[in-house]
């Protein structure tokens, strides 16, 4: 497809979520202009769904089995090259489709922000001569662009692999795989970068053309950090440019209120950083264009002679128009994330009827930060999940961990084998439960030390059951549901066109319309996480300092401090709510502050 990269008829975007709930994404919504990224973590999960979809609209199928060189990386390309067939498809016959009530095209303009293409649309509908109604059809068919299928790589999900017991090269990890596998593939689209720098990774990125400018300017496929913080985006991004990378997206991430794994900072609030991106945006623009154009000299590669241009998105928690609007209005950001509400979207995600029923009915208690990842990062999980029912069902019959069916989590732990074991598996929970009931503890720190090793849950497999149980390739799957606590004030199964018509205000599908705003949530959230950390700390089992806690706790108050003043650019209805709940959030922060002598 050349469609450019970039241009969105959206000013909202789909984020990665898991390995399996958007793994088919763009077929269900790229048409409309929305984008989406695919998780490349699981490449078994890809051929399965190649498979699927070639079976689906009669495209031959030829198997790319585990004993084929550079399987990971071929299935890979093979599946992206199948959506990117599809879409182009599903948008031809989008274009040539009538303008009439129910149509994909009229479907299209519909569902658009207001803009100039919603504009023309509605001048269309209003023109009365014949003539001129067409040919303002024909330039509204023109005008259709698709959304980007993107794909995302969670750069600490980088396993080196083994054959016959001997260590491949760096270029067939996981992670290095995945990204010559997109890099290989037609796609016109962005690759994101998650869960913090990765060397290895980046260094190879350079290593093939599709990310680099041609004479005019542009690449085929652009880089999209994900970042929780100003001071990792300019590391990320400098280290890019030097090895003539350009980053054309910042996509900014609540540390701790969004889904799935969770990165939380020393306590720094989503407000100061957005903040901090706007005052300093253009000087790390005109910062990072001087370390590039070097680079790009050096390499003997076209030079752009303005700086490219670089968005700055936000998500996390984002779940009212009117803090769409103000993400976008007040901080200038260029576009917006909602994922855990599209779980509740049954045409957009792979979510099973079961697990759709749970999350529509999910309450608070029911959606928690959990320590089941064996990244080692904190998880947001639904107690009732499948996996989650499994994983207690494994511990009561006295048999804890899972079967490591895939993999891709093998990555750090060597505490008992030569080669890196998961410890969501059974051969890592059944050494250590043994070593911690050997060790001298006391009676509460044995308890919260087997606690830890309990919770982890083999996450690369079932975040894929949601898909895989929908579409009958596993009907006994386990999910694994990897929802945000945004999810607790949805609770109507909705269409695309609703979901989308929440997200630009003609409508609202809010549970309760008292939900606390996303700022008041995420610090919410900060106290609980740290009250957690100085309960370890009590324990004895922080590895966290007295100056870590201080300065956890001031980041807290100073963004506290920001939003009485921030409170002043809201709505009258809205400042009222958001000061009341600010203050109540201010005495647990002072707290915490009290009990963090430990």
């Amino acid at each position: 497809m050349a469609d450019a990269i970039g241009w969105s008829a959206h000013t909202f975007h789909i984020p990665v979520m898991g390995t399996g709930y958007m793994i088919d994404g763009p077929l269900h919504v790229a048409r409309y202009g929305i984008s989406s990224a695919i998780s490349l973590v699981d490449d078994v999960l890809i051929e399965q769904m190649r498979k699927f979809h070639c079976g689906e609209s009669g495209e031959p199928y030829e198997a790319i089995t585990n004993s084929d060189d550079d399987a990971r990386a071929h299935r890979i390309t093979a599946y992206l090259n199948l959506l990117d067939l599809l879409v182009g498809r599903q948008l031809d016959a989008l274009r040539s489709s009538p303008f009439e009530p129910g149509s994909e095209i009229t479907r299209y303009f519909e569902m658009l922000p207001e803009s100039p293409e919603s504009r023309a649309y509605r001048e269309m509908l209003s023109t009365t001569d014949a003539e001129q109604r067409l040919r303002k059809q024909d330039a509204l068919r023109a005008a259709v662009m698709p959304g980007s299928i993107d794909v995302n790589i969670m750069s600490k999900g980088d396993r080196d692999n083994y054959r016959d017991g001997k260590k491949l090269p760096a270029a067939f990890s996981d992670a290095s795989a995945a990204l010559r596998g997109y890099a290989l593939s037609s796609v016109r689209s962005s690759i994101v970068f998650s869960a913090g720098i990765n060397p290895r990774l980046y260094g190879y990125a350079a290593e093939f053309d599709d990310f680099f400018p041609n004479e005019e300017g542009d690449s085929k496929k652009t880089i999209i950090l994900k970042v929780s913080d100003f001071h990792s985006a300019a590391v990320q991004g400098k280290f890019l440019a030097k090895r003539g990378l350009w980053v054309s997206e910042y996509r900014i991430e609540s540390g701790l209120n969004c889904g799935g794994h969770a990165f939380a900072t020393k306590g720094m609030l989503l407000g100061p950083i957005l903040a901090e991106f706007q005052r300093s945006r253009q000087e790390l623009v005109e910062h990072l264009h001087g370390v590039y154009v070097k680079a790009l000299a050096r390499l003997g590669r076209p030079v752009p002679r303005v700086p490219r241009s670089i968005r700055v998105t936000v998500q996390g928690g984002i779940g009212t128009a009117e803090e769409d609007a103000f993400l976008r209005e007040h901080y200038g950001a260029d576009g917006t994330g909602w994922a855990t509400p599209f779980l509740l979207v049954p045409e957009v995600s792979n979510v099973d009827d079961e697990h759709l029923r749970k999350l529509a009915e999910a309450t608070e208690a029911d959606v928690y930060l959990s320590d089941s990842s064996p990244f080692g990062l904190p998880f947001w999980n639904l107690r009732n999940s499948g996996s989650e029912e499994a994983r207690r069902k494994r511990i009561a019959e006295g048999h804890p961990g899972s079967p490591c069916v895939k993999g891709y989590a093998m990555l750090f732990n060597t505490e008992f084998t030569k080669q890196p074991i998961c410890t969501a598996s059974r051969q890592y929970q059944k050494q250590k439960l043994q070593q911690i009931d050997e060790g001298e503890w006391t009676d509460e720190q044995r308890a919260a030390l087997r606690q830890s090793v309990l919770a982890k849950s083999c996450i690369c497999h079932d975040l894929a059951g949601g898909v895989t149980r929908k579409n009958r390739i596993d009907p006994a799957a386990t999910p694994s549901v990897c929802c945000g606590p945004n999810i607790v004030h949805f609770n109507k199964v909705a269409t695309l066109d609703e979901m989308v018509g929440h997200i630009y205000g003609r409508g609202s599908l809010l549970a309760d319309e008292n939900r606390p705003h996303m700022f008041l949530k995420e610090l919410a959230i900060y106290i609980d996480f740290l009250q957690g950390e100085l309960a370890q700390c009590r324990l004895g089992l922080s590895t966290n300092s007295p100056y870590y806690f201080q300065e956890f706790t001031d980041n807290l108050l100073e963004g506290i401090e920001y939003y009485r003043d921030l409170a002043e650019q809201m709505s009258p209805k809205t400042r009222e709510r958001f000061l009341a709940g600010l203050e109540a959030l201010r005495k647990g922060v002072e707290e915490s502050r009290s009990a963090a002598a430990c």
